[in-house]
């Protein structure tokens, strides 16, 4: 008789299956059959896959912008994943949009190591930044609905809440959400196209503007001048104010502080 050899083949797709070592065929394979048999009790091993990915990112960002990982130190593929119990798969998703971020450098034979910037590229960044955001803000005044201006008044008082109490994380994401609101009412696909990419790949700039002490309750007082002007419906000054919110980031982060004559220059309480 000739020998089965598909046997062993199947027990062996089944034993990486539990042991949470698959590729994306398997995943698909195993949820293909639960979903034929109506099976409803997914396995956790789905779910788990981004939450790590999640929190390497979360790690990795939070040791560069404190400094903890400065510019040139490698990052290590095998030391993250004996630390987190996992395999390089995900570690490599996360270097990947850590490179779009703009947070590593991947270099072939050498691996991750934390990307350097310049001052001459926080300079170039801002001053583009303020540019398409202006423009933005400047098409959006006519076209913010009253249903997205009361959602960026609850915004920014939760920013304020979040500042009090220094809660950076949850600061950044609903800041985003502020800034998304009037560039997606621009009505202008290609623009923000371009704002996007551009805020894409410099995150990590953002990131450490941010994170500069005091920056978040002015960022909320700049915030407050920007929501009057939409709601004035007056687009010279929500450009103006949306350009000088992004000047104002870069000069905090190239100046290391908020200080009181930059406070005073761009007419904010330090």
């Amino acid at each position: 008789m000739h020998e089965n050899r598909t046997a062993p083949i199947v027990f062996q797709k089944i034993f990486q299956i539990q042991n949470v070592r698959v590729d994306k065929l398997c995943i698909q394979y195993t949820i293909a059959k639960k979903i034929s048999r109506g099976d409803t009790d997914m396995p956790k091993l789905i779910e788990k896959h981004p939450t790590l990915r999640e929190k390497i990112l979360e790690n990795i960002r939070e040791a560069i912008i404190s400094g903890s990982l400065k510019a040139g130190c490698k990052v290590s593929e095998p030391e993250l994943a004996e630390r987190f119990g996992i395999s390089r798969t995900p570690i490599r998703e996360a270097f990947r949009q850590l490179e779009s971020e703009g947070y590593l450098t991947v270099i072939p034979r050498r691996g991750a190591v934390v990307s350097e910037f310049n001052l001459k590229e926080v300079e170039d960044f801002y001053a583009i930044k303020s540019i398409l955001e202006g423009y933005a803000a400047r098409r959006a005044c006519e076209r913010l609905t009253d249903k997205e201006l009361e959602r960026l008044r609850t915004i920014n008082i939760r920013l304020s809440e979040l500042a009090d109490c220094n809660d950076f994380k949850g600061f950044f994401k609903l800041h985003d959400e502020f800034h998304s609101i009037f560039i997606n009412a621009s009505d202008n696909e290609k623009l923000k196209e371009m704002i996007y990419s551009l805020i894409t790949r410099f995150q990590r700039l953002r990131h450490m503007s941010l994170s500069v002490p005091g920056r978040l309750k002015i960022s909320v007082q700049e915030h407050e001048k920007i929501l009057e002007a939409f709601l004035q419906k007056d687009p010279d000054a929500a450009a103006n104010l949306v350009q000088k919110n992004a000047e104002y980031g870069g000069r905090v982060l190239m100046d290391g502080a908020v200080t009181p004559s930059l406070a005073a220059e761009f007419k904010v309480s330090c």
